[in-house]
């Protein structure tokens, strides 16, 4: 199996102005820091984020949003963090909301390769501008389409050399779908272990999924 480590400085040149980026995490738990703040010091713009949320002004991708580096956010809230709000207003950046399991379903469908989801939620509703509705037994759906990004930033529990992850808790959340539907998969762990070392049962995202492994602070001072 193939060593996916790479140091934080060698993620740098994967990014560009105007990439479309997933990123896992719940109002900032279990969003990647050290990719986030590589991104940001990257001095990318035009950037799209497809995740939960925009977490706070100062966590999560929130400081993206408060240095002016996104275009647009397709998440579904974005209430914790006033700045995205006020930059929404104020016409600086677009946001396009979608209620929490359609946002996820539809991520689920660009990693599945499906045409899209069937969803009752938000007939008869402003989420149904502009969107498809079919009919089924009498009963109207939504036409949701699948989200696909350019990369997904993901942050793990414990990872292996191989890039196999582990999550603890609820900071799995969004990681292991995100991981699915982007073309090139970074990884953060809180620690790496040898190939071999995770008990395949504990392995949610296998390694075949990751293209990149960030070496932890501490391991590649």
């Amino acid at each position: 199996m193939k060593d996916k480590r790479i140091t934080i400085t060698d993620v740098t040149p994967h990014f560009h102005d105007g990439m479309t980026i997933m990123f896992g995490g719940f109002m900032g738990v279990g969003t990647p820091a050290r990719l986030i703040e590589a991104l940001l010091d990257s001095g990318v713009k035009a950037l799209t984020l497809i995740g939960n949320d925009t977490a706070f002004v100062d966590t999560g991708v929130g400081p993206l949003i408060a240095s002016g580096r996104v275009a647009k956010v397709i998440a579904s809230h974005i209430g914790t963090n006033p700045e995205t709000g006020r930059r929404m207003i104020a016409g600086e950046i677009e946001v396009e909301l979608v209620p929490q399991g359609t946002l996820i379903e539809r991520i689920r469908c660009g990693g599945a390769g499906l045409g899209g989801v069937l969803t009752p939620t938000g007939v008869g509703t402003v989420v149904e501008e502009g969107k498809r509705k079919i009919t089924l037994d009498g009963v109207d759906y939504l036409l949701e389409l699948p989200l696909r990004a350019d990369l997904a930033l993901i942050q793990a529990h414990t990872a292996d050399y191989g890039g196999n992850l582990t999550y603890r808790l609820t900071a799995r959340n969004f990681n292991p779908l995100i991981a699915l539907a982007a073309d090139r998969v970074f990884a953060e762990a809180d620690s790496i272990v040898a190939i071999g070392a995770l008990p395949p049962e504990h392995i949610v995202t296998p390694g075949a999924l990751v293209d990149y492994l960030v070496i932890p602070r501490e391991i590649q001072a």
